[in-house]
């Protein structure tokens, strides 16, 4: 093990940021080249931090290496729902523990590490102006990079034509399947407005604008989603129809057609991208229920773009959708589904391989019950 006081006071001089409010390390030790894979497990699994004083990309091997001594979670007979908890929690400790490996960035965002890459422009667009010399988990410095090398190279999106460009911190719409059903799907009579609540990258926003819509207004909880938003409404030549100001769920008004895909299984989110997957109780699931019959004009449509995977875990079931329509007063017009994609798992046997075999993405077409 390293015993240089170099990283250490460096990282004692710096402020602390997780974008996941994980809490500062409480005991760290400087880490080089020359650390051993074992000592910095036997280190990290006890709850010290390594401030890595080494090369970069010696770091990325040793975060593999920690990874392998982490190992996976062993089979389980129990039910898909048991299996799943699992699962998360070994992702949880997962994440805790390679995140006890840290890099500290200067003034201005540099890394004073051999072979590292320019990590500047990426800090910035995640973290904003620099404010002074920061500490970080090198895992998390690891997804700022690879979300500006998606931002400066965008996503394809076939149903636009076109490539919108995520930010930081917001979903990127990988799995094209749930545009599709919104470029699909049968409009309703009047395609005045729309609204599309939780808009993360704009994409549907955009698919709405392209299919006609005079004004469609998104909306997001998170700032950052907003931002990509109007950034890509902008690159598309659609900034006059595209809202994307407002903070939320619900926009003041009513609207034509109001579009929602909440994220799809129930669980607490530990990073802002898996806001986009997860969904704490259900609450936007549910607030979108509750609050569609007040904010459709009438004759209007609401679009619930909805994986049906949570039932194959075991975490929901189809009656409690259905029971969840009912008792916001809504009944359904009719249902596209489609089938996604997920390479590597046509062999494998275990439980959550199985559930994302039979997963099947819904367009709900849904309207409040009339009389």
């Amino acid at each position: 093990m390293s015993a240089s006081r170099t990283e250490t006071d460096e990282f004692h001089a710096a402020a602390w940021h997780s974008e996941n409010s994980t809490p500062p390390p409480s005991a760290v030790v400087a880490a080089d080249d020359r650390m051993k894979a074992d000592t910095a497990y036997r280190l990290v699994n006890g709850g010290t931090a390594l401030v890595w004083g080494g090369d970069f990309h010696n770091a990325r091997q040793l975060l593999r290496a920690l990874d392998r001594r982490i190992g996976e979670p062993r089979p389980s007979q129990g039910t898909a729902a048991e299996t799943f908890h699992r699962h998360r929690q070994h992702r949880g400790r997962r994440a805790r523990l390679l995140g006890r490996l840290v890099v500290v960035l200067g003034d201005d965002y540099r890394l004073d590490l051999r072979r590292a890459p320019e990590v500047r422009r990426a800090c910035t667009e995640a973290y904003g102006p620099p404010s002074g010399p920061i500490a970080v988990a090198f895992t998390e410095l690891q997804g700022v990079l690879s979300a500006h090398q998606w931002r400066e190279q965008g996503v394809l999106v076939p149903a636009l034509g076109d490539r919108v460009f995520p930010h930081y911190g917001v979903f990127s719409p990988i799995r094209g399947e749930y545009v599709d059903l919104v470029a699909q799907a049968p409009p309703p009579a009047v395609t005045g407005t729309a609204f599309d609540l939780g808009t993360g990258t704009g994409v549907l926003a955009a698919v709405l604008a392209r299919r006609g819509f005079d004004r469609v207004t998104a909306t997001d909880v998170n700032p950052r989603a907003l931002a990509c938003a109007r950034d890509n409404a902008e690159r598309l030549g659609l900034a006059d129809r595209i809202d994307a100001t407002v903070p939320g769920l619900f926009p003041d008004g009513r609207a034509d057609l109001v579009v929602c895909n909440p994220p799809w299984l129930p669980g607490r989110p530990v990073s802002a991208v898996e806001g986009g997957v997860y969904d704490p109780d259900g609450a936007m699931l549910h607030g979108f229920l509750t609050g569609l019959a007040d904010h459709l004009n009438p004759g209007g449509e609401g679009w619930l773009v909805f994986s049906d995977l949570a039932e194959h875990l075991g975490l929901r079931t189809r009656a409690d959708l259905l029971g969840a329509f009912a008792n916001a007063g809504l009944e359904v017009l009719g249902r596209l589904d489609t089938r996604p994609s997920h390479p590597g798992t046509e062999r494998s046997p275990d439980l959550l391989a199985d559930a994302r075999r039979r997963e099947v993405t819904s367009l709900w077409r849904l309207r409040p019950v009339s009389g």
